[in-house]
């Protein structure tokens, strides 16, 4: 190759990186002034995607005729099951609201006729359980402790709904059910204390006026976090939408998130928990000296719990070792836990802990939801238990009927996806409640909601349902939380108390569902007669 070759490549590379050199300036040059171009394009997309979305947001309805037994009767009624356009403040739709309405068809005036709307708490669940299980004509056959849990399930007529004292309206918070965000909007948008309170007040509001239902008594029926959500909501419609009430039932309750909590250097929660333990080893018979009247045992649980235990644990580090062994075998006698498991936890026993140490011996793990379910345990030396055996016994069956349900029979969503929870662990707590302005926050709290709702409306009639085994809503703390409300005196007594032989879900026990019913249907009765 000669010398003449070689400035040839020479030039020709230096072209090269020149040429190069151009396009990439050029390339700059298209993004730096083309970048903005392109960004309104993309948003341009974006608007086009959400017009189409909302275009496609229509509300749909399916309309049955149906009837249903109870109480020695037989009642006609319509099923409607719908969604329900939400908007936001600039009259922008950004949800559809799934709810299923049970109305009497037989009533001449439903203007005079109670009206409940009714959901499930978690937060994130739908309202399948108190749907299926408690309150609607329909409801999945026993799945009570000892009950199987697989396929096929069955329906049955529910001589227990409240459908012979109250029109029903079940409802699905977005992104459970068939509810989602349509539109600008996302499902995790409604995910907190006040959204969530908020659109289901929009909704209350649509149904109320759209069905001529203004003078109807009314009534909330909320369960786990859904009693959280009636405190809050119920004061809002009040306060808000000007929608008075005549009830709140509070099922398996908790207004302070706080009491519930096993937080470091916090010991109430240990003192609330304490008459549940008790209540557990009770019924699972593994007491030393196991007493006949569990009432009469619980009544000495809830005495302990509040002088002795809570002295204790005020004490901390500086309880005194002969103090700390006398208390370890007190509550060992309540607990059915060793007198040294008990000091090694320093008298604090945590519920994961609980469910797993109570039945260890015998390889089982205490449910939950309800302390009557048993469920194979995993690490025989693991502390916490792995799963809630309730949960796993009947999930299965609840989530299968209800889809069979409303395709079949109330001829809805063949084609759309039921979600029974919804993963809403992004959940926003920030909720300040009336004359709440002072201090740090603290845990999520409405007990102020329920109170400015109880003052607001002295008519306002609240009902607490407690199970004894339930240990996601122990009783104690229900209990302490209603006679620390410190209401005047006059509206204390519009709060009742009643308690079932079951756990967070009374009704899957069949004696309690109609004690349930029983107490529900009275209670509604009572509040909507006039003055």
């Amino acid at each position: 190759m000669s010398r003449n070759s070689g400035v040839l490549n020479a030039v020709s590379f230096s072209d090269l990186r020149v040429s190069r050199l151009g396009i990439s300036c050029a390339l700059a040059y298209a993004m730096f002034f083309c970048a903005p171009l392109f960004a309104q394009d993309k948003e341009k997309d974006k608007d086009k995607a959400a017009e189409t979305a909302i275009a496609a947001a229509k509300e749909e309805s399916s309309v049955t005729e149906h009837s249903v037994r109870i109480g020695g009767q037989t009642i006609p009624y319509k099923a409607t099951a719908s969604t329900t356009l939400l908007k936001n403040e600039k009259d922008e739709p950004v949800a559809l609201l799934y709810s299923t309405a049970y109305t009497r068809s037989d009533i001449k005036d439903a203007n005079q006729r109670p009206l409940a709307f009714l959901y499930n708490g978690g937060p994130g669940a739908s309202s399948i359980w108190v749907h299926m299980g408690a309150y609607g004509p329909r409801r999945v056959a026993s799945v009570d402790v000892g009950g199987g849990i697989a396929p096929p399930y069955k329906l049955v007529d529910n001589a227990e709904s409240l459908l012979d004292r109250a029109d029903l309206v079940f409802i699905d918070p977005v992104g459970t059910g068939f509810s989602h965000a349509v539109g600008k909007a996302q499902d995790k948008d409604f995910w907190g204390v006040d959204q969530d309170v908020k659109s289901l007040a929009q909704f209350i509001h649509l149904y109320v006026s759209r069905n001529n239902r203004w003078n109807s008594p009314k009534f909330l029926i909320g369960e786990s976090y859904g009693t959280f959500r009636s405190a809050a909501l119920g004061n809002y419609l009040q306060s808000h939408e000007s929608i008075y009430l005549n009830g709140i039932v509070l099922m398996s309750s908790v207004l302070d998130l706080g009491t519930i909590s096993f937080n470091q250097g916090e010991d109430m929660t240990y003192v609330f928990y304490l008459p549940s333990y008790a209540a557990s080893a009770w019924y699972h018979k593994l007491l030393k000296d196991r007493p006949e009247n569990e009432s009469a045992f619980l009544q000495e649980a809830r005495h302990f719990a509040q002088t002795e235990y809570a002295l204790a644990l005020l004490k901390g580090d500086q309880i005194s070792d002969a103090e700390k062994a006398d208390i370890a075998k007190k509550l060992a006698r309540f607990t059915g836990l060793s007198e040294d498991y008990l000091l090694k936890a320093n008298l604090r026993v945590n519920l994961p802990q609980f469910m797993k140490e109570l039945q260890r011996a015998k390889g089982l793990t205490t449910g939950r939801f309800d302390a009557r379910y048993s469920g194979a345990g995993y690490d025989a030396l693991g502390e916490y238990a792995e799963y809630d055996p309730q949960d796993a016994a009947i999930g299965g069956a609840f989530v299968s009927v209800f889809n069979s349900y409303v395709r079949e029979e109330l001829k809805f969503g063949q084609d759309k996806i039921y979600h029974p929870q919804a993963d809403a662990g992004d959940w926003d707590w920030k909720h300040r409640g009336p004359g709440e302005n002072f201090g740090f926050p603290g845990s999520p709290n409405v007990e102020a909601d329920l109170i400015q709702a109880l003052m607001t409306n002295p008519r306002l009639q609240v009902e607490v349902e407690n199970g004894l085994y339930d240990l996601a809503t122990p009783f104690f703390e229900t209990e302490y939380t209603m006679h620390h409300l410190l209401l005047p005196e006059k509206l204390r007594g519009n709060i009742h108390l009643q308690y079932y032989e079951a756990g967070h879900m009374m009704y899957v026990r069949d004696d309690d569902r109609a004690k349930l019913k029983n107490n529900v249907g009275s209670f509604i009765e009572r509040a909507s007669q006039p003055e």
